[in-house]
């Protein structure tokens, strides 16, 4: 199959984007692969991403089946054609890869490949994977015509763009391992804070209830029932860390049944009432959608700890192409520009940094007695 300038030009552009589309980076190894294949019209395309000891961490290939794949056996060493490419970081194009010296052959259930073309995926001086193609489709002869001057020029781009879109994606990866790594140590010394202070404040009124038992009962049951009162709400602090050091669904469930979920499960464990609405929603990218979850988790942490609420309503509506998020208590509220409380403040930032990342917007709109409203607006994916 041939493409005319136009329609070529439309594949390549096609390709690219959907490369730059994906922040997964398996997501990313396949779409690349997948558009490589296409555009050069090949029966075979691979990506493999070396590791440090000889081998590949991950290798993606796309014209084989999943059953074919299974029989060929364990992932290729970096030997024959693969190391030179890897090893020396130049194009190799190839009539016949099985006449070529550097051939090691390869497992009985191996596909059998002819004309082939790899070139490394470089970022800088390092070489971070290889892409390589076989078996030219063309309709001269049965053994295929070879790839040309025009498909190494044309697999050369593609692998400038693979760069830097699985260098974008490593990048969004360590970023949300990061991330998850802070959320977790932020909770873990919030629970500790939290947690503490109530259980030291149900250990000394537990020892006056006890000293009070004897000369002074009515007083000693007024500290019992303070007892429990404090126990209550240890249990829940303990609950709500649960539901926040818990990993979000988002990718099995989407972040309405997420957001659901989490609002139910606080409902119960706070004696505030927290309620969940939403209309019209379309799924958005992933990194949106993770970014709206984090921001209404830290407006309903700073609803339920800090405003003393009764009520708390999370809302999620379509608005143009993308979405806005709206978490409202009756709380006693404060002067978004005078924000006294470290925590809230950090909150706050966090929420605001959270909704750039996306291209979105943060609003809060609040007043000492008077409640708050976070607002974020994410534009469509």
């Amino acid at each position: 199959m041939s493409h005319g300038p136009r329609s070529g030009l439309a594949a390549v552009s096609s390709a690219l984007l959907a490369m730059s589309r994906h922040l997964e980076v398996r997501d990313v190894l396949k779409t690349i692969v997948a558009s490589a294949r296409e555009l050069l019209d090949a029966q075979y395309a691979a990506l493999g991403v070396p590791d440090d000891h000889g081998g590949f961490a991950q290798f993606v290939v796309d014209g084989v089946s999943d059953a074919q794949w299974k029989a060929i056996g364990p992932l290729p060493r970096q030997h024959g054609i693969l190391a030179a490419m890897l090893r020396e970081a130049k194009v190799e194009r190839l009539a016949d890869v099985r006449t070529d010296p550097r051939f090691e052959g390869w497992p009985s259930a191996h596909p059998e490949m002819s004309d082939f073309l790899g070139l490394p995926i470089r970022d800088g001086e390092e070489v971070i994977g290889a892409l390589f193609l076989a078996n030219k489709n063309c309709e001269k002869s049965e053994g295929g015509c070879g790839f040309t001057a025009e498909d190494e020029e044309l697999l050369s781009i593609l692998a400038q763009h693979a760069a830097i879109a699985l260098t974008n994606a490593r990048l969004y990866e360590r970023s949300r391992e990061l991330t998850i790594a802070e959320e977790r140590s932020r909770l873990a010394h919030e629970l500790h804070d939290a947690v503490s202070q109530k259980l030291f404040s149900l250990r000394l009124t537990a020892q006056a209830a006890a000293a009070l038992v004897d000369r002074d009962p009515a007083r000693a049951k007024g500290e019992l029932q303070q007892v429990a009162v404090l126990a209550a709400e240890a249990v829940d602090e303990l609950r709500a860390a649960v539901v926040e050091l818990r990993p979000a669904a988002l990718d099995e469930d989407g972040l309405l049944a997420t957001l659901r979920t989490q609002v139910q499960v606080l409902d119960r464990a706070h004696t505030a009432r927290v309620t969940f609405a939403a209309a019209g929603f379309r799924a958005l990218p992933a990194a949106q959608e993770e970014a709206l979850l984090r921001v209404a988790q830290e407006a309903l942490h700073n609803a339920l700890r800090h405003s003393g609420a009764e009520q708390v309503d999370v809302t999620v509506n379509r608005r143009g192409g993308g979405a806005v998020l709206r978490v409202t208590d009756d709380g006693s509220g404060f002067d978004p520009h005078l924000t006294r409380r470290a925590g809230r403040h950090l909150g706050l930032v966090s929420m605001r940094d959270r909704a750039s990342g996306v291209g979105g917007t943060l609003t809060v709109e609040s007043a000492p007695g008077k409640g708050t409203t976070i607002e974020m607006e994410v534009p469509g994916g």
